[in-house]
Parts: C-alpha cells; structure tokens; sequence
C-alpha cells in the first residue's frame, strides 16, 4: 500500500499551485494524494481574478469521508480563506494523530491576497499550535508575526517569532532574499541550514505549495522531519530549474521533471 497524503488547499484553475500542485507533487513522489478543497479560485499566469471559499461543512465531510474511510499517514494544509475555515481545519487535524504540514498561505505569487485579515488571529492560536512543520516564506512571517526579514541573518529572529505560536518545527523560506536560496529549518534547539543555487528562471508559481506537499509526502513515508525537508528541498529545486513558461505571465514549477531526467 502506498503512503496515503490528504491536502486540504484550493484549487488553482490554472494548476500550477494548490491542490492540483500538491497532487502532482504526491504523485512524482510515489504517494497516494487526496484531496480537500476549501475554496474555488479563477487563477492564471497573471494572477487571481476570483476566489470563492465552500462553507465549512462542505470541508468537514470531505475531510471526515477521505479519513474514517481510506486513513491518512500526512495531512498538508494550503489556502483557507477564512478564520471559519482555519478553525474547522485545525479542529480536524488536531484529532487526526499524523504529521501535518501548515503552509500559512496569505498572498499569491502575484501579490494577490489569499487570507482575510480576520483569519490571522485563528492561524496563530489554533493552526499553528497544531503542525508538526510550519512552512512560510518572508511575506507570511510578517503577515503573522510583524517580523521583516532582510538578511539571512534575521531567519533566526523569524523562526523565534512563529514557534512562538506552538509550531513543533518550522521552517522558514529564504526565497526572496538575494544569493542562494537558504531556507532555515528547526525546533528551537535543533537547526539545519538548506542551501540551494538560485535559477534564473522567473517561472516558480506554486513553489510554496509544492514544497509544503513534497515535505508531507516524505513525512508519510516514514522519514524523520530533518529528512523530509532535505528531501523536499531537493526535489523543489530540481522543480523550478524545470519551470516552464505557461500564458503570459509566471509559470509553472515543474512537478514531472525527475521523469524526465
């Protein structure tokens, strides 16, 4: 039986991030993806013209019909719009005893916002508390913390802030500062150091979700946080130096690219 993944996340109409994402990436990793879907977004390579969330209920029986009947072995969590949805999610998780991964999803590769501003304190006090591996980059750590993030240095203060909020790890996306990409992955006492060359390629829509998933479907196989995420790592970069153009804007990571090497 293969490692069964659930991610509960949108969907991206153009499919180069969330669920659709999160499923290619489960797939390249040898897993069995399912899916939750919390909300429905019009999206392309120009950014996000629409987003609508489906009620709570509708999130709970997916969840809950996905759970009692097939298992799980790792949950990731991707957008979830709203501080009802936050809750209902996290009261999901917080009874579903596996490793899960929180991507705090609150803008777009666009810019776009994806969180309302009354769904942060829920993030914070009942999302966050519940991960086994909390994943933002820079935009989202100063979206829930206040914490800016401008040196490489400073991932540490950022980790400091959004393990103050009960994450058990967390690992901090340096994509967006100059040089190499370095992400910071730890609990508080542990710290691993993830370096990887920086692509010129501008084509990256979906990196966040892709990593998370990836991170998850390591977890489901059994291997130690540290590993997953070393894992994930690697196959994340391997994925944007793939990345293809796709419409007229940002494109894609590529999700296949290791069935092609």
């Amino acid at each position: 039986m293969k490692p069964l993944v659930l991610t509960v996340a949108g969907s991206d109409s153009g499919g180069g991030a969330g669920i659709q994402a999160d499923l290619k990436t489960m797939l390249a990793l040898g897993v069995h993806g399912m899916s939750v879907v919390t909300a429905v977004t019009a999206q392309n390579s120009l950014g996000v013209q629409g987003a609508w969330e489906l009620p709570a209920e509708a999130v709970r029986a997916q969840y809950r019909s996905v759970v009692d009947d097939i298992g799980v072995q790792a949950v990731k969590t991707g957008m979830l719009a709203s501080a009802e949805l936050v809750e209902t999610v996290a009261g999901l998780i917080g009874d579903t005893d596996v490793p899960t991964v929180v991507d705090p999803v609150g803008i777009s590769k666009h810019g776009d916002s994806l969180l309302a501003d009354s769904a942060l304190d829920a993030v914070r006090t009942k999302l966050l508390p519940v991960a086994t591996v909390a994943t933002p980059n820079l935009d989202e750590v100063a979206q829930l913390t206040g914490v800016r993030v401008e040196t490489e240095g400073q991932l540490r203060d950022a980790a400091a802030a959004v393990l103050g909020y009960g994450p058990r790890w967390v690992l901090i996306k340096g994509g967006h500062l100059p040089g190499d990409a370095v992400d910071l992955l730890t609990d508080g006492s542990e710290e691993y150091w993830l370096r990887a060359p920086r692509h010129d390629n501008r084509h990256t829509h979906g990196t966040g979700c892709t990593l998370a998933s990836a991170i998850a479907s390591e977890l489901a196989k059994g291997r130690s946080v540290p590993e997953a995420v070393t894992a994930a790592k690697a196959y994340v970069t391997g994925a944007i130096a793939a990345g293809f153009a796709l419409g007229g804007g940002i494109g894609p990571v590529d999700h296949g690219w290791r069935f092609r090497n």
